[in-house]
């Protein structure tokens, strides 16, 4: 027997395989059924920091004469519309903790380190194993050089650590002028992991309704190569756990993933296309391809194929670019 458990953020998972936070997790029993499938570990779909900050629009408060309520009435309304997010997703907590024994992540999204960031002791107090901040800010405001918008990251993740005893990992994107530089950074705040990457919302218009619209909502197997390039060149560089995302829709990908250094995957699309079986059918394949080559534990091999030997990795992966293409006619 194959030894599949893997340690990710000092969390023991079974397996490597974790379902990421998207409505597959929004409920008790969607986490259950993900439990019975194999997953390691589970991220609850995420609180957006606005729902947590979130103060009810006067125009909601309007009366039929467009006249405003007196302000007690907006305050009861305003509190009452929040504490009703807060005390939902704490309950999610609570409720899954109680029916399942894998490790339970919750999940923020958000884009600044303002008062919200106190709701993290709730969630700590609700019984969480650790938390996932998607940091999800698009660098697009040409008036933002690159240092600030890094600079909302490293005080996320030192703020948050200093606030919770559980792990707080930090999930983002690749839109970075220096992403190598700011993610060694971050590590270095006392986060756990890294979660590469979130995918950003993709627009698309309609041309008949004018009207914009989304499109490549789910990842594709293509988008492996993306994530997967950056565990290689970093996994050996950071000073804390990778958990890879997007592109993973096979057991092969999982398996590359752990051989360029991830101590983990997290997965969502391909369960959207295919169900929660083809959790099962990744493990099976981890399973058989362990004993082919031998490897008794996860440990075996994990980073086997990352770039720790290399001192300059952009540089190897130039050679190996010329060495594709000088083949190519």
């Amino acid at each position: 027997m194959v030894d599949l458990s893997t340690s990710y953020m000092g969390l023991q998972l079974k397996n490597p395989i974790i379902v990421g936070s998207s409505g597959l997790t929004n409920s008790v029993e969607k986490v259950v059924e993900i439990e019975k499938a194999g997953a390691g570990a589970v991220v609850l779909k995420s609180l957006f920091e606005e729902q947590i900050m979130h103060h009810t629009q006067k125009t909601v408060l309007q009366s039929e004469a467009g006249g405003y309520m007196y302000p007690e009435a907006e305050d009861y309304i305003s509190n009452y519309t929040q504490e009703n997010d807060v005390t939902e997703y704490l309950n999610l907590i609570r409720g899954c903790k109680a029916k399942v024994r894998i490790p339970v992540i919750a999940s923020i999204n958000c884009v600044s380190s303002s008062e919200w960031m106190s709701f993290g002791q709730k969630i700590e107090e609700a019984g969480a194993d650790a938390l996932e901040l998607n940091i999800f800010i698009l660098p697009s405001d040409p008036r933002r050089g690159s240092e600030e918008n890094e600079k909302v990251y490293l005080d996320i993740a030192m703020k948050m650590v200093k606030e919770l005893s559980i792990p707080v990992a930090i999930k983002l994107s690749y839109y970075f002028s220096g992403l190598a530089k700011t993610m060694l950074k971050l590590s270095w705040t006392g986060i756990k992991g890294i979660v590469l990457f979130n995918r950003f919302f993709s627009p698309d218009i309609d041309i008949d309704k004018f009207e914009v619209t989304a499109t490549n909502v789910f990842s594709t197997p293509d988008e492996l190569a993306t994530s997967l390039r950056w565990v290689a060149m970093l996994s050996d560089r950071l000073h804390c756990d990778i958990a890879a995302s997007t592109g993973v829709h096979s057991g092969e990908a999982v398996i590359k993933q752990l051989l360029a250094g991830a101590n983990s995957v997290q997965i969502a699309s391909t369960i959207y296309k295919n169900g929660n079986k083809v959790i099962g059918e990744m493990i099976s394949i981890l399973e058989k391809w362990m004993e082919k080559h031998k490897f008794t534990s996860t440990a075996d091999f994990t980073g086997k194929m990352s770039f720790k030997a290399t001192e300059n990795p952009a540089a190897y992966e130039r050679v190996q670019f010329m060495k594709h293409f000088a083949g190519i006619e």
